[in-house]
């Protein structure tokens, strides 16, 4: 009996579903739900040609137009609904869920003065609701409104508390309101749950950098250098701090790397290769440096002063001494002064006494001069600065020369003198030299060492 009894039971079960699919009670690939809204839109429409302002048939007609994702139609028939309410006090309608749509739907269509306003209306007849705070939190945060939208995206954190897009965008907008310590620990959660956002690991970076935590934002720049969105502008970005704690080649290495991208945005572009020219002049490698500032001449002239260093280093590129002078070591400077004060006097015996060195500004060389004609104790001054040289110190150098008794000064500049300057030396015994003299002593240098050589 027992096993005729459950065949009985299974067949009369296959018979209901049976029964119940036929007349669509059950739905297979969602045909049922299909056919309901197509039912309920019929209906509307039936209620609506008998009164256009029918709230319940506007209602049901809003609502099968936003679950099939028609956001125009739907934003334009919640428009009308919202528009009945201020008119008139409707009680059968969920009202939360007009505005709330409403704003969605804006949103959607990127309305979004209109979503603000669903959103803010639907937040004054329930603030606890996730959806309407994170809605308002973004577009708080996208009208520049940092504490409004990390107010209203706490709120929202509290309904879901590991929501990748809510702790996002909180962290960023703490970042904007320059909070990075605060800032980080929510966009790590957020990398943690959604690894692949590129722009949050940026942000993250740009949070351990304003932290004075260098180490780490250089690590995650590294990171991103590859990336053909991120990469151009994290290797600027790490190749600068670099730059700034004098670790050359590992700037020169990050602004290369970000030369090497396709499609950089013209800023980032022009940036990277002044970056990259600057950084080479600070290595002495002129000659690297001048092709990107001529290119950046031929393409933007104006920018920041690359006019200026490009004059400056092609002269620089074309005389080694000069350069010397200018940029190299001091021990290098120095081998060049005593070269230019061992030639300074035709047919002279020369024997320096003293040297001294004022920080990089300027050496200063006493000599003992032999000629033919006359003996004396000459000092010289080299002055390393570019630009005019004023009357302090000219006359720092004429009592420096009194101290060590020399009978002479030769002050030499690759700048000029001011007029004051010039008049103070007026009757004392000092030659003042500038940059016209300088170089010609500079290009006729190497030649006349090679002579007393022989």
């Amino acid at each position: 009996m027992i096993p005729v009894l459950i065949g009985i039971i299974s067949l009369v079960l296959v018979v209901s579903v049976v029964v119940l699919v036929s007349s669509g009670s059950i739905s297979f690939g969602g045909k049922k739900r299909s056919s309901d809204m197509e039912a309920a839109i019929r209906e509307a429409n039936k209620r609506l040609s008998q009164n256009p302002n029918d709230p319940e048939a506007l209602f049901t007609l809003a609502n099968a137009y936003f679950e099939s994702d028609n956001w125009d139609k739907a934003m334009k028939t919640y428009d009308l609904l919202v528009a009945q309410i201020s008119a008139q006090n409707i009680q059968r309608i969920d009202k939360f869920k007009i505005y709330l749509r409403y704003g969605i739907s804006a949103r959607r269509l990127n309305l979004l003065d209109q979503a603000y306003k669903g959103f803010s209306v639907a937040r004054t007849i329930r603030q606890d609701n996730f959806e309407v705070n994170y809605e308002l939190g973004i577009l708080e945060f996208d009208k520049k409104n940092y504490e409004k939208a990390v107010q209203l995206l706490q709120q929202a954190r509290t309904q879901d508390p590991d929501n990748p897009a809510v702790l996002r965008c909180l962290g960023h907008a703490l970042f904007r309101l320059k909070k990075p310590k605060e800032a980080m620990n929510f966009i790590r959660k957020a990398i943690d749950l959604a690894p692949e956002d590129k722009e949050s690991l940026y942000t993250l970076a740009e949070c351990y950098y304003e932290a004075k935590q260098t180490e780490h934002a250089i690590r995650i720049y590294n990171h991103l250098r590859a990336d053909p969105v991120m990469g151009p502008n994290s290797c600027l970005v790490a190749g600068t701090i670099q730059l700034e704690t004098r670790q050359y080649e590992n700037a020169i290495q990050n602004f290369e790397i970000g030369l090497r991208h396709q499609n950089i945005k013209s800023d980032i572009l022009t940036e990277l290769r002044y970056k990259l020219a600057t950084t080479y002049i600070k290595m002495n490698e002129i000659g690297k440096s001048i092709p990107y500032l001529k290119q950046l001449q031929s393409e933007n002239p104006s920018y920041k002063d690359v006019n200026v260093l490009l004059n400056k280093y092609l002269e620089l590129n074309a005389n080694h001494n000069l350069q010397t002078f200018l940029m190299s070591p001091s021990a290098d400077f120095i081998a060049l002064c005593r070269k230019i004060v061992m030639t300074y006097f035709p047919r002279a015996k020369v024997k320096i006494n003293n040297i001294s060195v004022n920080k990089n500004e300027w050496a200063d060389i006493l000599a003992e001069i032999d000629t033919s004609k006359w003996s004396d104790l000459i000092m010289f001054r080299f002055i390393r600065q570019q630009g005019s040289i004023g009357e302090l110190i000219v006359r720092d150098f004429h009592s420096h020369l009194k101290e060590v008794k020399a009978g002479k000064g030769v002050c030499i500049t690759v700048g000029n003198y001011t007029e004051e300057a010039k008049k103070y030396t007026e009757a004392r015994l000092i030659d003042l030299i500038e940059k016209d003299r300088l170089q010609a002593i500079l290009n006729s240098l190497d030649a006349k060492t090679a002579a007393l050589k022989k």
